[in-house]
């Protein structure tokens, strides 16, 4: 079948994938190693519930907190037990392609981190068909200048997301924070298994319910917005760790390669890591556990420890 975009000339290595391909570079589930794509699926949700569950149960926390006036504008703030205006804050986006998930579902890394005395921030967003990718980043930044009215003396904010949850995270590099009337105390993000160049999405059924166009995605794709007009790092010491799990597809291996290359090029302090053996649900879940590379990284980030 003849691919997207022409012949071997045209571009990214996307654009001469078959329609069918491409699907499935971008169908995660169909990369899991050790589970069928149901059953990742569905433990994904699972352990995702239960590390929710087992968070809230604590009473160490704030729940269903309004950071706009929409109805779907809401997140969950999880505290350690030594709780003080002068904590670091990890801010988590739940991924879901945009059309799925929840913060009600998304603890994951709760009970480590503050177990370390991390403040966890958990968003909700309007997801599609409600929400539009715009509303989408629009209502994330409004989280993350909630965090920081809310609590001025924090001692950073770190931003955390999964899949489109780290594509929401990514847009942030290029906010404008002047037109917000705050400027976060913004110290590192943790990219996980994200997407950064909309435009190949498009072309798979994920955009069914997103209605995507070619201008949508640009504007909204932090990779062709950084190639194109390059944004300087607010501070030049805040780190962009882009992680991506070995057994994710090879298009989102890409995807993250050159996204980390991109900001390499732009200045940031930017860094890669490739996950051993875990796939694209792996690499997320298993931060509920306190001695996962990735638990650690985060931590050590956060406290500066080389």
């Amino acid at each position: 079948m003849d691919g997207l975009g022409g012949g071997p000339k045209c571009g990214a290595p996307w654009k001469r994938m078959s329609k069918e391909e491409l699907e499935n570079q971008y169908s995660p589930s169909r990369w899991v190693v050790r589970l069928g794509a149901e059953e990742a699926l569905r433990t994904y949700s699972q352990i995702g519930n239960e590390a929710t569950k087992r968070a809230q149960a604590t009473g160490r926390n704030l729940l269903d907190v309004p950071y706009g006036d929409g109805e779907g504008e809401k997140l969950d703030i999880y505290f350690p037990e030594a709780v003080s205006e002068a904590l670091p804050f990890l801010v988590f986006f739940h991924g879901g392609y945009w059309q799925s998930g929840s913060k009600d579902s998304s603890a994951f890394m709760v009970g480590p981190l503050t177990a370390q005395g991390v403040a966890v921030v958990i968003v909700a967003y309007d997801i599609a068909p409600k929400g539009t990718l715009d509303q989408m980043v629009d209502q994330v930044t409004q989280s993350i200048v909630f965090v920081q009215k809310e609590y001025p003396g924090n001692q950073g904010i770190y931003l955390c997301g999964h899949s489109a949850g780290a594509h929401l995270a990514a847009m942030m590099l290029l906010a404008n924070w002047t037109k917000r009337g705050v400027t976060p105390n913004l110290k590192g993000f943790f990219l996980v298994s994200g997407i950064y160049d909309l435009e190949p999405v498009t072309h798979t059924s994920e955009n069914a319910p997103l209605l995507t166009t070619l201008e949508d995605a640009q504007r909204n794709s932090p990779q062709w917005r950084l190639k194109t007009s390059p944004a300087q790092p607010v501070d030049p010491a805040c780190r962009v760790l882009v992680t991506v799990g070995q057994h994710d597809s090879p298009e989102f291996h890409r995807q993250s390669r050159e996204f980390y290359q991109t900001l390499r090029r732009g200045g940031w302090k930017a860094s890669f890591e490739e996950l051993h053996d875990v796939d694209h649900f792996e690499i997320l879940w298993n931060l509920t556990q306190k001695d996962y590379v990735l638990t650690q990284i985060i931590l050590k980030t956060i406290f500066q420890e080389s």
